[in-house]
């Protein structure tokens, strides 16, 4: 008898081993599909490279890597103590925003289609946010812009996947102009120093239209728009400091706002305007004492050294600053917000799922017109039909500490929401224009 007499053909498995493998396959898929319905895929898109990567989107990704650990182990305080998104693992894929608005409809595209994410958070730039927000509506998406400020993306566009969990540029504006007339800061004249694009752009006209209310008799200077990435500054400093203002306001952000104050500052205009700089916290960990005293900033909500005490806040300052020895300035605390509102729109969607995970059209139900506790407080989606968040806001001054350091904040007043942001019912411009319609609690 050969000793293959019994040898089976590749093409004809025994009984035994067919069941075997058929059960080993069944197996195999209920594993796979409990693995995948236990999976919550999100892109989180953030600048990774660029001017605008260290002090901005790289603090932003650091704090969502902390956060959505401390999701996944269940380790966050009440009411986001659930492992992961309601016992789904929360599986995060990062992405670079640097490349312009073209690339990043692209990446989107990636993110949904290769990589099969159930969701995207992201975006810092105005015009990425503009580009993105329709792409994801056409590919019936759902969207978190995580910072982005420009307010035409509501005001101007119906979406039903796309939301911002943050409030846009317009309060920064508003409650700068309101600190300095609290304060009693002289402005018979401003100039400005804007990017020339979206966010500059806005910026620079809330601040006008702000200023025409709040102080009707001035003088509007010098409007300077360098380019986003400029980088040099020369020519601009030079006309800001040939005709001098009272107040020279700035929205400059990230690498820009960084370079600008370390080439102004040298050359005096600190010292002969009192500066105004609408988002500036995330610039003054790495500049130190290169920050010169006086400026008021904002930080585009009560974010870093102008959040609030609260337990939550407590927790998530530590978590921060134990895992990177910095503390959390405003792109961090903003990518929190999201993932906190995030977090709890799945679970309140998967309740009304029977537990399972919810369709893009559900996640957007739980999430329109809630609100949630933050770090920096209370976040409302009151504007754009309930996708655009309000939140309440804070400005103080910089005086760097030589016992401790670092730069501070002095004199710190704070904003709620309803003082800084515009009604349901009105476009930011029209609010402003119309005297501050409706606004309450101002201090």
């Amino acid at each position: 008898m050969s000793n293959h007499s019994f040898a089976l053909s590749p093409l004809r498995p025994s009984l035994k081993s067919l069941l075997t493998f058929v059960a080993l396959g069944l197996g195999l898929g209920l594993i796979a599909s409990v693995q995948a319905q236990e999976t919550f895929k999100v892109g989180i898109v953030s600048f990774l490279s660029g001017q605008a990567a260290d002090s901005f989107g790289i603090p932003a990704v650091n704090g969502a890597k902390v956060v959505i650990d401390a999701f996944n182990r269940g380790t966050a305080p009440a009411p986001y103590n659930k492992v992961g998104f309601g016992g789904m693992k929360i599986e995060p894929i990062y992405v670079d925003e640097n490349g312009g608005a073209t690339k990043q409809v692209q990446e989107l595209r990636n993110l949904y289609d290769r990589d099969k994410v159930d969701v995207v958070v992201g975006y810092v730039g105005s015009g990425d946010c503009l580009a993105v927000a329709p792409a994801a509506e056409e590919l019936k998406k759902f969207l978190i812009l995580y910072d982005c400020g420009s307010p035409r993306i509501f005001e101007d566009n119906k979406f039903n996947y796309v939301f911002r969990t943050a409030a846009h540029a317009t309060m920064d504006n508003v409650a700068l102009a309101r600190y300095m007339k609290a304060r009693n800061v002289k402005a018979e004249s401003f100039n400005m120093i804007n990017q020339d694009y979206a966010w500059g752009q806005d910026s620079k006209k809330d601040f006008i239209w702000s200023m025409e209310k709040l102080y009707p008799n001035a003088k509007p200077g010098e409007d300077q728009l360098p380019k986003f990435g400029a980088g040099q500054y020369g020519t601009e400093i030079s006309a800001l400091m040939a005709k001098p203002a009272d107040v020279t306001h700035s929205s400059l952000w990230g690498g820009d706002l960084q370079a600008f104050i370390l080439q102004a500052a040298p050359r005096g205009l600190f010292k002969r305007s009192q500066v105004v700089l609408s988002a500036a916290d995330h610039v003054m960990p790495g500049l130190g004492d290169k920050m010169p005293d006086g400026v008021i900033i904002g930080a585009r909500g009560a974010y870093g050294l102008l959040s609030p005490k609260s337990p939550l806040n407590d927790w998530w300052w530590d978590l921060y600053s134990k895992a990177y020895n910095v503390y959390p300035v405003q792109a961090p605390y903003r990518m929190v917000q999201s993932l906190m509102g995030l977090k709890l729109a799945v679970e309140k969607a998967m309740a009304a799922n029977g537990g399972k995970k919810p369709s893009a059209e559900q996640l957007a139900a739980a999430l329109a017109n809630s609100e949630w506790d933050s770090p920096a407080g209370k976040i409302r989606m009151t504007l754009g039909n309930g996708h655009q968040a309000i939140q309440e806001t804070a400005i103080g001054k910089t005086r760097y500490d030589t016992a401790q350091k670092m730069v501070v904040l002095d004199d710190i007043m704070r904003f709620p929401a309803e003082c800084v942001n515009p009604p349901a019912n009105m476009k930011a411009e029209d609010w402003i224009k119309s005297g501050f319609t409706g606004a309450k609690g101002c201090p």
